[in-house]
């Protein structure tokens, strides 16, 4: 790939999936030594189109250029030889090699015998070069999403990536991650890379980029000099109307204990503890949230409270009562909701219609069944009033769920746990990969069950989530619960340092 390479553009692209326009006569170039911000609502359009750049779909119209010259991105192999490099949201890593082992995969240029050397030698010098990092011997599953999201940045620079596509590149990273890859990425374009960065973090957007292109429904909505934006004018591209941010004001005074934790631990798939001896209690009408960076034992945390996962030791007590043996379906029954991290894997069904996917968890419920089957009316009246109070878009209520972005799926998720009024919702990641219409509401919804009385534990890797919805905030590391602070006397910044294994101070462990 020539460094010669100055303008990378799509032309006119439309590509469509059955009934659904995907892509409708979109314009996207990137320059060397430019930031492209590409923004959207879930469902935009933004991931096909850069799908069809990067070679994993064919458009049905239009052409890809470079300088000015038509090219054929027919796969992945192809756009990697015309110097496209892909970073996606989700790492493509093998979780039990070695950095070295996946870089050697990855290397087209690699010896077949014995290439793990080979790898070494060049994780060194491009490291050295980007100020990327790593240890080649480590293990990728003991690395940080951060670190991993390195070793994907140095597969990409290794096989020749000029151009580069970051999907959603700091919804897992801490605030020093975050800080630390864009501190490459002003490298990287000081050096001739273009780079296309997709986020829906407008501050992110408007502090790293230097043009913005909207997509909305998968049309070109706009685009504009980052210079003369700010969040408002591009949340208004985004979705064609003004978004006002639920009022988040603590004006619930929290009421008895819903929640109590003591000392629970809980053993991993793999044996070692995930969660070793937590502790916290959560009042109703009370917001608690919890920080840390991926893999330190949050997901597991609720999981066991949910009962999911068994506790190894400790105790779950809900409205007074000790429900550490109870099974899930009794746990929902005594009043606990819980919103699971993998929207798609845990908690839903994606081939099954909302209808079906409504009542779940309650189709043994007498409300859902009539002498033993199944009230249709009933379930498909509670589908279309989820659809319509959680503003889910939706065709019908008999669309397969796996149809709908995930910003809908996870709106049509909450809504479905909270219809019961739970006294307790466990909710991991609300609003993970949704766009900020679809956040608005979720963060609406939860409020109004904290107005109402409920407790709510919520797991977030959104620092500015946390800070804006909770009353208290504990950080995990390595499966502890190491602090409990009340919003206002910790920093966004504080938060991070203890998120990457930071001490705490003595008068933090008082809080």
């Amino acid at each position: 790939m020539s460094a010669s390479h100055q303008r990378l553009e799509m032309l006119g692209i439309s590509k469509r999936f059955g009934s659904v326009q995907a892509n409708y006569l979109v314009n996207l170039s990137v320059t060397a030594g430019e930031v492209v911000g590409l923004l959207g609502e879930n469902g935009a359009g933004k991931s096909t189109l850069m799908n069809i750049l990067y070679g994993l779909h064919r458009p049905d119209a239009g052409a890809i250029f470079l300088d000015g010259v038509q090219i054929d991105v027919s796969s992945p192999a192809v756009a990697r030889v015309y110097g496209i490099g892909m970073v996606h949201q989700h790492f493509m890593l093998v979780q039990n090699h070695t950095v070295a082992e996946n870089i050697a995969l990855a290397l087209s240029d690699a010896p077949a015998w014995n290439p793990v050397p080979f790898a070494r030698a060049k994780i060194e010098e491009f490291g050295g070069r980007y100020g990327l990092k790593i240890d080649p011997a480590a293990r990728i599953s003991d690395l940080s999403a951060g670190e991993q999201q390195r070793v994907e940045l140095l597969k990409a620079l290794m096989g020749g990536a000029k151009w580069l596509v970051l999907d959603e590149p700091t919804s897992v990273l801490t605030p020093r991650e975050a800080d630390e890859l864009f501190i490459l990425l002003k490298r990287m374009t000081g050096e001739g890379h273009g780079i296309i960065f997709i986020s829906h973090k407008l501050d992110e957007v408007l502090a790293i980029t230097d043009r913005v292109v909207v997509l909305r429904h998968g049309r070109p909505a706009g685009e504009c000099r980052t210079k003369d934006a700010d969040q408002a004018s591009l949340a208004r591209l985004m979705i064609g109307r003004q978004i006002d941010k639920p009022s988040i004001t603590n004006l619930t005074v929290p009421g008895d204990p819903v929640l109590e934790v003591s000392g629970l631990s809980s053993a991993g798939s793999r044996g070692p503890l995930t969660v070793n001896g937590a502790s916290l209690t959560v009042r109703g009408g009370e917001i608690v949230g919890i920080a840390g960076i991926s893999g330190n034992g949050q997901r597991e945390l609720l999981e066991t409270i949910a009962g999911s996962r068994p506790a190894s030791a400790g105790t779950i007590r809900l409205c007074g009562t000790d429900i550490t043996c109870y099974d899930v379906r009794a746990r929902t029954a005594a009043g606990l909701a819980f919103v699971p991290e993998d929207r798609l894997h845990t908690g839903t069904v994606p081939s099954f219609s909302l209808v079906e996917n409504a009542i779940l968890r309650d189709a043994h419920r007498e409300l859902f069944s009539r002498h033993g089957f199944l009230d249709n009316a009933k379930a498909r009246e509670r589908s279309e009033r989820l659809i319509s109070e959680y503003e889910v878009a939706a065709p019908d209520s008999d669309t397969p769920l796996r149809t709908l972005s995930g910003g809908n799926i996870q709106k049509f998720l909450l809504g479905r746990e909270l219809d019961a009024a739970p006294k307790l919702l466990l909710a991991a990641h609300p609003t993970y990969g949704v766009d900020i219409a679809a956040a608005a509401v979720i963060h609406r919804v939860i409020l109004e069950r904290k107005s109402a009385g409920a407790a709510i534990l919520l797991v977030s890797e959104d620092l500015d989530e946390l800070l804006a919805l909770s009353d208290r905030i504990g950080v995990m590391f390595r499966g502890e619960l190491r602090v409990m602070f009340p919003r206002e006397k910790v920093t966004r910044e504080r938060i991070g340092l203890l998120m990457g294994g930071a001490p705490a101070t003595s008068e933090e462990l008082r809080c």
